[in-house]
């Protein structure tokens, strides 16, 4: 797993930043954050601190002649009075400084800005010693607003078995947009975690910000050349509220006890810094809240946003609940699925009575008069050992001439979800399941999910097949889709098919061995999966020579007690031969679907695009690479893939090296979406970055993808099986954007999930300690991975016993030297040189009740004159 985003309840929780904690008689403060604020809260009248939102007519007009600009906004967790939206020419992002610039829109809003004057625009200092707010912004963001793709972590758990295992198909990507296995990296609210209130120097949540890194323009900086400059803007309008609106934190009083606001109102402080602080009615409130406050410190409550006036920096809400105790993990899971917006309400009667009613279901004799029956064949399912809803099977016989008859067969969940049904609208609304590391929130009802749907073995199942011939080498010599009925033989794990894998010519024990139907013997199940795992290697070796991108990184499994449900343990999940075996195939399968899709619908169909990286960003990291005599081919995925692949040895260091580029290049990553073919007129633009093909969709994850659902039924209607579909390529976009949002936000809540657990079981566990890989040096500060757990943090100088520290650059690169203060004062104190890449060894440590926890560095003996890595 690489960083997730500690952000829910894991600060002080002071003001957000930007904002005062001093509160005017009108309900609003100064915003230190923002120099232009500090003197509108004059006593006596209302003055406005926002601008009135341009209107309607205006705004289209301005868009349309370019005057202004919309984009995803994003607010830098690590520094809340930036924010940043995409700027339309690919290039640097455009800035916009301060609460009052950013005009009341949250993180994630669709927003339109406005240029600011260039005498305004933001300077960046070339030879800045700290680099931070560069990284902040280019890095350390949320996948789903900076552009990461990164796989659905998809954990597939059983209640009732201590060993939660990751799903390795990599849940829902298929491992297709390069990031096979990623998590977020340099993510939220990560730096916040190695500030302790004792560490004197360091940045307090509630400090204002010191613009140290960059200034704002003044006459003698005319000079500068046109680089150094970056476009800053202001708010003018919300073209759509993409936050929920909806925040977890604590309550508190009013701190003016003797102004009108007190007798009426309570002060919600979120634990995102990135919310606004909320102004709640008194009698929302808890009844004994006003005479008891300290009784719900560490009580979390959802609240949801109703207003934010112009003449206020604390918006208006409403508490939704209260939740429980902060950093107890239900309380918490609630608070996240809450904020991201997703559903995880029971489905409702009308829903349920979409349902077949008379249980168990049985196929009808004319369903299966309309399909291929396939239920003789030696046809299996491959996945996680505690995963439930088994979308995908597969088949392979040998021919005659020595081709193989390969199948993929996919639940056909479109049978059981009428277009229009209320069933069908609570699916689209969902658009995806959410794996949490305890639990799945399903996009779908039970029934459906864990039943009727999926593929469990010995039943028949009505399933929508691609059928391939392949020579051995893969090459694909026939085609055939269509709606097919299986009976799959046996539920393999993917530590049962990597068993086989590994005993080519052993027969693998009967006990080791799910139950397999009598009709197909453990020898023939076991033949179908060496064939399959020869033919994927073929495939996937020829996809790398074709140019395709794969950016894996570190991801955690959990293990959890089955009492308490608290994390036992955890390990880093490994991606093995079972994985690539079935990920081949879902990839070949996605991809021939969205040709037969594209040809038969040219308008209509839903696929899904990767756009090249950012480029300037990648441009950056390659002149970086070079700096440190690494030298890297970024011009295409495949010249990046070989790059990352061939400058490593085996030994402990290169791998850990290898970890850290891997992950340097996740970030200038963008994310992959679905979109309609009828909307981009540009065809080259449906490309595929990563896979590095011309088409690509979803279709073999129907149970718990809507997309896959919508690109079922396009299918049906291209082999004649339904009415053409007769949707405008608009409100086709439409869908795609909401499956793309939900995505985004199920991506999210999966990471904070595995960082809710990774906390509590530091907490429970810890102190934990691990070799990390320094990842970037700062000039009080240094950012590293830990290769233990995936994880990155932040190590602070003066978090640690040190007697001096010193930042240089030697050339271009930075370097920290750190003096250690002697356990024993007749020892000379050792010397400590951290350089990027430097490997060191940390100590992960809980802080405080609430889920916190930071890294410090351990301190070398008196001996070792550590330089942390070897030359290399």
């Amino acid at each position: 797993m690489s960083h997730p985003d500690y952000r829910l309840n894991l600060r002080p929780l002071g003001t957000p930043r930007g904002v005062s904690s001093v509160v005017g008689p009108h309900g609003f403060g100064a915003s230190p954050g923002d120099k232009k604020s500090k003197n509108k809260s004059t006593r006596g009248k209302k003055r406005s601190i926002f601008e009135t939102y341009m209107s309607k007519e205006a705004v289209s007009e301005g868009l349309k002649r370019g005057a202004l600009i919309q984009g995803v906004l994003r607010i830098n967790p690590k520094k809340f009075h930036e924010a940043f939206i995409p700027s339309p020419d690919g290039d640097r992002d455009i800035f916009i400084d301060g609460v009052v610039a950013r005009n009341r829109a949250l993180n994630g809003d669709l927003v339109v800005v406005k240029l600011l004057p260039e005498e305004q625009w933001k300077v960046i200092k070339p030879e800045s010693n700290d680099k931070e707010t560069e990284a902040a912004y280019e890095s350390d963001l949320p996948e789903e607003l900076c552009g990461h793709h990164l796989p659905q972590q998809a954990l597939k758990g059983d209640n009732d078995s201590p060993d939660v295992i990751i799903e390795a198909q990599f849940g829902d990507s298929d491992s297709e947009d390069g990031h096979g296995d990623t998590q977020n990296v340099l993510v939220d609210g990560v730096e916040k975690l190695s500030v302790r209130a004792q560490d004197k120097g360091k940045e307090d949540a509630n400090a204002p910000v010191t613009k140290d890194e960059s200034t704002s323009m003044s006459q003698d900086t005319k000079a500068l050349s046109e680089k150094s400059l970056q476009k800053s803007a202001k708010v003018v309008y919300i073209l759509e509220k993409k936050h929920s609106r909806a925040a977890t934190g604590i309550l508190k009083l009013l701190a003016d006890k003797n102004s009108e606001l007190f007798r009426k109102y309570a002060l919600f402080s979120p634990s995102d810094h990135r919310v606004p602080r909320i102004y709640v009615p008194l009698k929302d409130c808890p009844q004994d809240f006003v005479t008891r406050p300290k009784d719900y410190a560490n009580t979390l409550f959802i609240c949801r946003i109703v207003d934010w006036k112009e003449d206020s920096n604390f918006a208006l809400g409403q508490l939704a609940k209260s939740l429980g105790q902060a950093g107890e993990i239900e309380p918490e899971t609630e608070g996240i699925l809450t904020e991201y917006g997703v559903d995880f309400s029971d489905f409702s009667s009308e829903v349920l009575e979409c349902l077949p009613q008379s249980l168990p279901w049985t196929i009808p004799p004319e369903e299966l008069s309309k399909r291929r029956d396939l239920r003789k064949d030696c046809i299996f399912t491959i996945d996680p050992s505690t995963a439930r809803d088994l979308d995908d099977a597969l088949s392979c016989r040998p021919l005659a001439d020595g081709t193989f008859e390969v199948g993929v067969h996919i639940a056909d969940v479109s049978y059981f979800v009428p277009e229009g049904s209320h069933l069908d609208k609570v699916a689209a609304d969902r658009a995806t399941s959410v794996y949490l590391v305890q639990k799945v929130v399903p996009m779908l009802p039970r029934l459906l999910c864990e039943e009727l749907c999926s593929l469990n073995p010995m039943t028949d199942k009505l399933t929508f097949s691609v059928i391939w011939t392949l020579t051995p080498e893969g090459k694909i010599l026939k085609e055939w889709f269509g709606r097919t009925i299986i009976r799959s033989c046996t539920k393999l794990s993917y530590e049962h098919a990597q068993s086989m894998i590994e005993s080519p010519s052993e027969k693998i024990p009967e006990e080791e061995l799910p139950p397999i139907s009598p009709e197909h013997s453990s020898e023939e199940v076991h033949q179908a999966v060496l064939n399959l795992h020869r033919i994927a290697k073929q495939l996937r070796q020829q996809r790398f020579v074709d140019g395709a991108l794969r950016l894996d990184q570190l991801k955690l499994a959990f293990t959890l007690d089955s009492e308490t449900g608290l994390p036992q343990g955890c390990h880093i999940y490994e991606y093995r031969d079972s994985n690539k075996l079935v990920e081949e195939f879902m990839l070949l399968a996605n991809m021939a679907v969205a040709h037969k899709v594209y040809r038969a619908f040219p308008e209509q169909a839903l696929l899904r695009r990767h756009p090249p990286p950012q480029m300037k960003m990648l441009n950056d990291l390659v002149e970086f690479c070079d700096q440190m005599g690494l030298s890297m081919d970024a011009s295409s995925a495949g010249a990046l893939n070989k790059s990352l692949t061939k400058i490593f040895g085996d030994d402990k260091y290169s791998l850990a090296r290898k970890e850290v580029l891997t992950n340097m290049y996740s970030r200038p990553m963008q994310m992959a979406l679905y979109f309609c073919s009828g909307v981009l007129q540009d065809q080259a633009q449906f490309r595929h970055y990563a896979l590095n093909v011309p088409l690509y969709t979803h279709f073999t994850s129907p149970i718990r993808r809507f997309a896959d659902v919508m690109v079922h039924r396009l299918l049906a209607a291209a082999l004649g099986y339904r009415e053409q579909p007769e949707v405008e390529p608009h409100a086709l976009q439409k869908q795609a954007d909401h499956c793309n949002d939900r995505r985004m936000a199920s991506k999210r809540v999966q990471e904070l999930s595995a960082s809710l657990f990774f906390a509590v079981l530091v907490k429970e566990s810890g102190p934990l300690e691990s070799e990390a890989m320094v990842m970037g040096v700062l000039n009080q500060a240094f950012d590293v991975l830990v290769l233990r757990y995936g994880v990155q943090k932040r190590i602070y100088c003066n978090a640690l016993a040190l007697r001096s520290y010193h930042f240089q650059k030697v050339g271009k690169k930075p370097e920290l030297t750190l003096i250690w203060e002697p356990k024993d004062p007749e020892q000379e104190p050792a010397r400590q040189v951290i350089t990027i890449f430097s490997l060191v060894e940390v100590v992960l440590q809980a802080e405080a009740a609430v889920l916190k926890y930071s890294a410090i560095l351990k301190q070398p003996g008196p001996e070792e004159e550590s330089h942390g890595a070897l030359e290399d």
